[in-house]
């Protein structure tokens, strides 16, 4: 048995609206202008996100104030809550500092996009001029024929605007594809095998991947030199634009290494470098370590820093 389209009864009243909600939708009104423009205007890509999250749930206080709970929970949950922080996992994933690329992959797209939001702007406009009212339009009297507010939207989006909703689902799927295409990079040349690569790593200076930043250092950071065994720095850990950006990196050793590594006085071995670097104390487990080491060496014995003189 199928639900006949309830047809859409539009109830005209002479009253006017309430001050409230005057009030919210100049208030919220001029808000969501405010964050519309930030979103164009913002240099930062998240912060044209979280001016977009702004816009959205302004949209779902409006649809709350025409009596539209259904839209409003959408507008929250889908496009908000989903859509928008998915954007947001997106950026801090690759990254938010990266330039933007001025390579045109597609050729006259700047000319075709224009002409196409040139063509919404005039359908737009003349959409608006046709609309004509007399007073406050609500919803109650399609709500009440249908049964509810999610029953008179679904009825009215499958039988009256299916061409609509249709065409809004091919538009989204098109958008995809779009971004994919405008995303796609053009490699120059051809791509290495595996092969080609294992065999002109073979070939190189270094057959073996480099040392990496923060090895045996203090802090782990890709600026910090990594040290070898010896304690001397590894020049090939750090990469050279951050050795030509900052000149600290073009000494041998930087200031915060030279005071890191400490060459073990003789005899004292790596403890005593230890207590030398704590401020000449030795802690609990270096004490703890002397004293079981007295009391399980037999008498006569030399330690060990007997031993190595």
């Amino acid at each position: 048995m199928t639900t006949a389209p309830v047809p859409l009864q539009v109830t005209t009243s002479a009253a006017a609206i309430s001050g409230g909600e005057t009030a919210a939708f100049w208030v919220i009104g001029t808000i969501v202008v405010l964050a519309a423009l930030g979103v164009v205007f913002s240099k930062k890509a998240v912060h044209s996100a979280m001016m977009m999250a702004t816009v959205m749930i302004g949209l779902a206080v409006f649809y709350g104030i025409n009596e539209a709970p259904f839209l409003m929970v959408v507008q929250i949950v889908v496009y908000t809550g989903a859509v928008l922080m998915l954007f947001l996992f997106v950026l801090m994933l690759i990254g938010v500092s990266s330039a933007d690329s001025l390579v045109e992959t597609i050729k006259g797209q700047r000319l075709l996009t224009a002409v196409i939001a040139l063509c919404f702007l005039g359908a737009l406009a003349l959409g608006l001029t046709r609309i004509s009212t007399d007073g406050p339009v609500g919803l109650a009297a399609g709500e009440a024929a249908a049964g509810g507010n999610i029953s008179w939207i679904a009825t009215e989006v499958i039988y009256r605007y299916v061409i609509a909703f249709e065409a809004t689902a091919a538009l989204l799927i098109t958008a995809v594809l779009g971004a994919l295409v405008l995303a796609h990079s053009v490699r120059i040349g051809k791509r290495p095998s595996q092969r080609e690569t294992a065999r002109d790593r073979i070939r190189g200076d270094h057959p073996t991947p480099l040392p990496g930043p923060g090895t045996y250092a203090r802090h782990n950071a890709i600026d910090m030199p990594a040290l070898l065994p010896d304690g001397t720095v590894a020049k090939l850990s750090l990469n050279p634009v951050l050795t030509a950006r900052d000149p600290e990196h073009q000494s041998d050793v930087p200031q915060d290494v030279r005071m890191t590594v400490a060459a073990p006085e003789p005899g004292g071995g790596a403890d005593s470098a230890a207590s030398k670097e704590r401020g000449g104390a030795p802690d609990d487990s270096e004490q703890s370590a002397v004293a079981t080491d007295r009391a399980e060496r037999p008498a006569g014995e030399p330690g060990d820093a007997e031993a190595g003189r």
